[in-house]
């Protein structure tokens, strides 16, 4: 097993990684327990596949769980089940001492983590991630949400876990196109500021996708070491370091707004998709060379990543694509920032983008 610390002051906590934890979970959990019972807040999906192993490991150590469970999929970071969430956990006489658990992916545990948030004021939340995206990205950092009409993840929180238990184990029963969309997030953080994790990643790829279990501890390790790290230096993105670890949201987020935030393009397709887009713009506007904006492409492919508008099943007018950018919520003082690159590995954060520009640059990419 490894220990990653978030290190956040006055709020420290750690990351466990390990085959296995969720059949050992009780170990690291029986002491928040109130009364010998936790809730528990899972997906329809998580409640077939992983929710069972789960239940019998914390039977075992006569802990109790009260579930809740959503429907699977993006649709249910909505205000409707957030209203659900809450008035369930009221009913079930939750207290703010009490440590709710997350058990699934992304959406899961950004909605369960706002609902700990706001009920009460305030309750514990561990999280236990069971995608890829959550083990590498979401469960780590302290950002809860849900989505609104306006665009994703605009209603929400910062509110950090008391715990993250990551078994890569879990991710034997995702769908292969799961599995891919979560490795974008893997892929960022070479693409942000490690050149060598990014050469990693291509040299260890289809061990990665082929199940490899030294494979897969090493990518999620290193991962969430380089989300702590950052989380650490910028908790509630203040200083412009944390804004680093959203390299492809911007285009990301207007690809996914504009597919309706659905199953035709899963978040971390968007991501990818919106990195390569990042690379390609970054080489127009002469800070990357095209080689480096070819091998990211290269390598979101062969994962089997859309990295073009084509791809990513979208096919509209760039000056759209930058109306659903308007609602990102790096924009500030009437401009928008992006993430971009002057090569693999070196990231950084662009004021001067005019997005006139941009939108000439998507229309131009509709031909890809």
């Amino acid at each position: 097993m490894e220990r990653v610390k978030v290190d956040l002051e006055g709020a420290p906590y750690d990351i466990l990684i390990g085959e296995g934890l969720i059949d050992g979970a009780a170990q690291h959990l029986s002491s928040l327990a109130r009364s010998g019972r936790f809730l528990l807040v899972t997906d329809s999906d998580v409640a077939a596949h992983v929710l069972p192993r789960f239940s019998a490991a914390m039977a075992g150590a006569g802990l109790a769980l009260e579930v809740h469970q959503l429907p699977a999929g993006e649709g249910s970071k909505n205000w409707a089940e957030l209203e659900r969430l809450v008035d369930w956990l009221l009913s079930r006489h939750v207290e703010r001492s009490d440590h709710i658990i997350a058990l699934g992916g992304g959406v899961v545990g950004d909605i369960t983590g706002f609902a700990a948030h706001i009920v009460k004021r305030g309750c514990h939340f561990v999280q236990v991630p069971t995608s890829l995206l959550a083990q590498v990205d979401s469960s780590v950092g302290g950002k809860t949400a849900i989505n609104s009409g306006a665009g994703k993840n605009l209603v929400g929180a910062f509110h950090q876990p008391s715990l993250v238990l990551i078994d890569p184990t879990v991710l034997e029963t995702l769908p292969r196109r799961e599995l891919g969309a979560g490795y974008a997030e893997v892929v960022k953080y070479g693409l942000i500021d490690a050149p060598e994790f990014f050469g990693w990643c291509e040299a260890n790829l289809d061990a990665f996708m082929a199940g490899n279990a030294d494979a897969r501890r090493y990518a999620i390790a290193r991962s969430v070491e380089a989300k702590a790290r950052i989380v650490a230096a910028d908790e509630k993105e203040l200083n412009g370091t944390r804004a680093l670890l959203n390299l492809g949201h911007t285009f990301g987020h207007a690809l996914e707004a504009e597919t309706g935030y659905c199953d035709t393009l899963l978040h971390g397709e968007g991501v990818a998709a919106g990195m390569a887009l990042a690379f390609r713009y970054s080489v127009r506007r002469g800070h990357c060379p095209a080689v480096d904006a070819e091998r990211v492409t290269a390598h979101l492919e062969r994962a089997g990543l859309p990295t073009s508008l084509r791809t990513a099943h979208v096919d509209t007018s760039g000056a759209r694509l930058v109306e659903h950018m308007l609602h990102d919520k790096k924009k500030s003082g009437g401009s928008l920032p992006f993430l971009l690159a002057n090569g693999i590995g070196k990231t950084f954060l662009a004021r001067d983008v005019d997005l006139a520009d941009v939108a000439a640059f998507l229309d131009e990419e509709r031909a890809r």
